[in-house]
């Protein structure tokens, strides 16, 4: 379906949108071998359209879905991680049939933003997302000692927790320790701050029964992953780097007891020879094994 055609659908009929979401055919949120491979794509609504050299890469909406359509059509990709608009387009186009659906909540912290660790919630809501049908939502957790905004982010985050949780639905957490230097924000991703991270984010609501934890691929991981018993799904790494030494680090980090997947966004979508399909292949094999 071309964009022109999904605009024409939101002009003239834009309830589609719910009706394309109440046939869409669900599935469990994890079967089989009990592994998920997601595919990420809710950077832009943060203003975070770079990829490598190119700091508009993922402007070109038409673009960007066709990415994610050509992602969701490969055998081992399990479902997908956005925004209401991106997430709404794909239900509009079919590419949501017997896939995961998990809606990213708060965008509020723009990149680059003086308010950048005020996270707000801007985006889904636990109510939505339950209404809507889709399998859970992700909440990002940036902690940041010296900025006391954060101990609003991390009411929300358990507040979205308990929402989720009430509805039986996956609860995302993505926490990282944080700092602001010259400006910007940097995650720490050394061990010992994804270990605290960690032990915050586990505790973040009235019950964990349905958390996972989205974090990064760091040095000493299999200590880093001795912090939880949540079920845990790895970020899918920096696409600046070599698309060899990311696969290398995510078999080795599949081995590991906590780990349940991988969400991958850019790296798989913006390969740097351009073959989405391959890259995500290779993800695939790697998260399931053979392809399914």
């Amino acid at each position: 379906m071309h964009a022109a055609h999904l605009t024409e659908i939101r002009a003239r009929d834009p309830e589609a949108v719910g009706r394309s979401w109440q046939k869409r055919s669900r599935r469990p949120l994890v079967r089989g071998d009990g592994r998920l491979l997601v595919v990420a794509a809710d950077h832009p609504a943060r203003g975070a359209l770079g990829v490598r050299e190119d700091g508009g890469a993922m402007a070109d909406r038409a673009a960007l879905l066709e990415r994610l359509a050509t992602a969701l059509s490969r055998p081992g990709v399990d479902g997908v991680l956005g925004t209401p608009d991106l997430l709404d387009d794909l239900a509009l186009m079919g590419a949501l049939e017997d896939r995961v659906a998990i809606g990213s909540m708060n965008r509020g912290g723009l990149q680059g933003a003086a308010f950048e660790f005020d996270d707000r919630f801007t985006a889904y809501t636990p109510a939505a997302i339950a209404a809507q049908g889709l399998e859970g939502g992700k909440a990002l957790a940036r902690i940041c000692l010296d900025d006391p905004g954060t101990v609003a982010t991390m009411e929300a985050t358990a507040a979205a927790v308990n929402g989720l949780a009430a509805h039986g639905l996956m609860a995302m957490v993505e926490p990282f320790l944080s700092v602001r230097e010259e400006g910007r924000v940097r995650n720490l991703l050394d061990p010992g701050s994804v270990v605290k991270s960690i032990h915050i984010a586990s505790a973040l609501g009235a019950t964990s029964a349905h958390t996972w934890l989205k974090l990064p691929v760091v040095d000493d991981l299999e200590r880093v992953l001795a912090a939880t018993t949540l079920p845990t799904l790895l970020l899918g790494g920096d696409p600046q780097g070599d698309p060899h030494d990311t696969y290398a680090s995510w078999e080795a980090a599949m081995s590991l007891p906590a780990v349940r997947g991988l969400v991958v966004g850019r790296t798989l979508l913006y390969p740097p020879d351009g073959d989405v399909a391959a890259a995500v292949d290779i993800a695939a094999e790697l998260v399931h094994g053979s392809p399914r």
